[in-house]
This record gives structure tokens, C-alpha cells and sequence, in this order.
């Protein structure tokens, strides 16, 4: 039997708790492999969601200005979920290079989405704004399912490693 590190007792420990949370009083499902939530991912989804509807509804503009950027730590910190304790546990016990990854595609969205705020906030061009949110939007939604395939413990490339800097890049460049 191959012996266990501290590291696989602590994500066993986390895992078992989560088992035992009730999930119908408001928790999150933590991914057992990864130790990570998809939850995560409506704080960039609800700031996609109100970049799409800014073409056709340029009133709701002043909400996306409100958005503000969250890490992972910060977004479920700041949540109601009755199991939030067990979700950043979770995530402090999930292997470093699945958080470094999930850090590094949260750190593109969020600084794609403050250029894009920034940006919007310095338009006065109802037809600059939409283009804003649709070039946004369209690198925003593979980087969004790529950090999903990460939570989920769905393995990617090593090379792709490099696409969250390099969509922000493409952003920064419009």
C-alpha cells in the first residue's frame, strides 16, 4: 500500500466533510477530484451575461460598471453558501498546479473584464460599447470553459497553458 501524504489526507478530510454538508441547504458541489467548484465561475458568467445584452440594452451599462474583480478565495468568502468553509478548504487542499492554473485563468478574466470596464467607462460611443462587450465576450467564453475543464479535472495541454495571457493580450490590442 503506498503511503499518504499530507497533502492526500488533508484533500480526504475535505472531501468527507463535504459529503456530510447538506447540499439542499445552500452549499456548493466541490468536485472531489480537483477540490474545486464551478460556482466560481457565475462571477464571470454574470458579467458575460450583461456584456452581451449591451448592444441591444445600452441603459444596463452602469451595472457592468459596478463589477468588480474576485478571486477564488474572495468570491466564496464573501458568499452565503452554508459550506464556504469547505469550499476554500477544498481549494487550499487541491493540488498546486490545478490552483495555479484556475488562478491563471482567473487572473486573464478578471483583468480582461477590468479593461473592459475601464474602457466602456471612457466610451461615450453607444456603438464603441458594443463592440467593447462583443470582443470581450468573445475571448472571455473559451477562457470560461477552459477554467471549467480545469475544475472538472479535465486535462488540457501544457501548451495551452499560455492562452489566458495571450487573450488578454489580444483584448489589451483591440
Amino acid at each position: 500500500m503506498k503511503p499518504t501524504h499530507a497533502a492526500d489526507r488533508a484533500a480526504d478530510h475535505v472531501v468527507a466533510a463535504h459529503r456530510a454538508a447538506s447540499l439542499s441547504d445552500g452549499g456548493v458541489v466541490i468536485n472531489p477530484d480537483t477540490g474545486l467548484c464551478t460556482d466560481y465561475l457565475n462571477h464571470f458568467n454574470e458579467a458575460i451575461m450583461v456584456l452581451e445584452m449591451l448592444s441591444t440594452a445600452p441603459a444596463i451599462a452602469e451595472e457592468f460598471l459596478t463589477w468588480q474583480p474576485r478571486n477564488y478565495c474572495e468570491h466564496f468568502a464573501g458568499s452565503n453558501f452554508k459550506n464556504r468553509d469547505v469550499a476554500l478548504a477544498a481549494y487550499r487542499a487541491a493540488q498546486p498546479a490545478t490552483r495555479q492554473a484556475l488562478d491563471a485563468l482567473a487572473d486573464a478574466m478578471n483583468t480582461m473584464l477590468c479593461a473592459t470596464r475601464d474602457g466602456i467607462r471612457a466610451s461615450n460611443s453607444t456603438s464603441a460599447v458594443g463592440a467593447l462587450a462583443r470582443n470581450a465576450v468573445m475571448r472571455l467564453k473559451p477562457l470560461v470553459a477552459h477554467a471549467g475543464m480545469v475544475i472538472n479535472g479535465v486535462a488540457f495541454e501544457q501548451a495551452e497553458a499560455s492562452a489566458p495571457q495571450a487573450a488578454v493580450d489580444a483584448l489589451l490590442r483591440s
